[in-house]
């Protein structure tokens, strides 16, 4: 059984929220990355719904939920209040498992670290995506020579080129507009692996120049005044060691945050959750 809902954000926003299986089953809550939508679960929402409460969302400026009037309405506080909001309208009760991809999971390791969702919170699985104050201090202590030193911070740097580009104004915006659709589909098939399936959605292009707002609003302040981020919940770490954007270095550090944590690394690409 699927149920779809609207959930209203803390700033008014409209949520598109999909409710799959039995809600008396142990509920999981999964949440996207960037440019997808809610459908980049469709295989793990298979795999779990005859066993689990399984609820997935279009985060805001994506897919059929409402997108931000500006830069500020991308801020990591608003995306934790959205992770809160959904799981306060579909398991106000808990407990609730996580599981974020991507920005996903970048934004999910908000209300991980502050405690914004309670004992509700039972575990949480982060793919392909630190929080953004994880990895400010990574940044610092490379720079101080750990872990490979310079030679991993330029490492990374090289795969997180676009982060840049982003920055610029205006261009990339455009570019997912008018240009980069097409040949974006056609990466995904031919490099990343994707079938017809796990393609995004019609709404690609103005997804894909919504979400630069994310690095926009996000990347520059948090690796630059990073906060010390700890979590007591249990957390399980999955590295794809073919990731074309976050290279498994980039998540070495994370057992420093969490008191609880467990790292499996998979020969996968990015896109794991849409590839298995």
């Amino acid at each position: 059984m699927t149920d779809h809902r609207t959930v209203t954000s803390a700033d008014g926003l409209s949520l598109a929220v999909w409710e799959h299986g039995d809600p008396t089953d142990p509920t999981v809550v999964l949440v996207h990355g960037y440019p997808d939508t809610h459908r980049v679960w469709d295989g793990v929402v298979a795999e779990l719904s005859g066993s689990h409460h399984v609820v997935t969302y279009d985060v805001r400026g994506a897919g059929a939920s409402e997108a931000p009037r500006d830069r500020a309405g991308y801020d990591l506080d608003r995306l934790s209040e959205d992770l809160v909001a959904v799981v306060d309208a579909t398991c106000p009760d808990g407990p609730v498992h996580v599981v974020g991809h991507d920005w996903g999971s970048v934004q999910a390791w908000e209300p991980v670290c502050t405690g914004a969702l309670g004992d509700r919170l039972t575990t949480y699985t982060s793919m392909s995506g630190p929080g953004l104050d994880h990895v400010g201090h990574w940044v610092r202590s490379r720079r101080a020579g750990e872990g490979g030193g310079r030679r991993e911070l330029l490492r990374q740097g090289l795969h997180s080129w676009y982060v840049a580009f982003f920055q610029l104004p205006g261009i990339a915006p455009f570019g997912w507009r008018h240009l980069a659709e097409r040949p974006f589909r056609r990466y995904l098939t031919r490099v990343e692996g994707l079938g017809p399936q796990a393609q995004p959605g019609p709404t690609l292009g103005e997804d894909g120049a919504n979400g630069v707002e994310l690095y926009r609003r996000n990347v520059r302040p948090r690796l630059s005044h990073p906060q010390e981020r700890r979590t007591d919940v249990p957390v399980l770490l999955i590295v794809a060691t073919r990731d074309r954007y976050v290279t498994p270095g980039l998540l070495d550090d994370l057992d420093r945050h969490c008191s609880d944590l467990r790292r499996i690394d998979v020969d996968a690409g990015h896109w794991l959750p849409a590839a298995q």
